[in-house]
């Protein structure tokens, strides 16, 4: 018969190896973790990077018809402009320039403008600082939630989710 002592012994050094294996696994989960995020990221910046040139190739499209129109009434001759999307898509790939220099709730309205539905602060936050916007604070979510619930251009329609409102026309 085995010794008390040695028997719990075995149960530590048993304790011990499993708590090692935990942390392993939890270490490996952590990397992938953030590869998914990274590849996520990327992804988010290919999809906006293709709506931008999409916008800009449906306004060139309109463009042109206009100015065809406009030349075949024989009227005035309009210029279509040349968008050079390069310096743009690379700012958007590299996605450090579309909210710099503005306030975290101008973004904000930008982005729920661009987007037409309500969104929760945490998914603002994360695009804003995606977008380069530097948020002060230790708490960026609740810094964000808060100057939101300030400003009438957002309607709070559930917890920290906020929509934006369109601006009251002057009378």
């Amino acid at each position: 018969m085995e010794h008390p002592k040695d028997e719990l012994k075995d149960i530590v050094v048993g304790l011990e190896q499993r708590i090692v294996a935990y942390e392993t696994k939890l270490k490996d989960l952590k990397k992938k973790k953030e590869k998914i995020n990274e590849e996520m990221a990327t992804l988010a910046k290919y999809v906006e990077l293709a709506k931008t040139i999409h916008r800009v190739e449906a306004n060139k499209a309109k463009l042109a018809s206009l100015s065809e129109q406009i030349i075949s009434d024989k009227t005035v001759e309009v210029q279509v402009p040349a968008t050079d999307v390069t310096d743009q898509s690379k700012e958007i790939l590299l996605g450090r320039s579309k909210y710099v220099g503005m306030r975290a709730r101008d973004g904000a309205y930008a982005i729920l403008q661009e987007t037409k539905q309500p969104m929760h602060a945490k998914e603002l936050c994360r695009l804003l600082m995606e977008g380069g916007l530097q948020i002060r604070g230790k708490t960026p979510v609740v810094s964000i939630a808060a100057s939101l619930k300030r400003d009438p251009r957002f309607r709070k329609v559930a917890p920290n989710t906020f929509e934006s409102v369109e601006p009251a026309a002057n009378s």
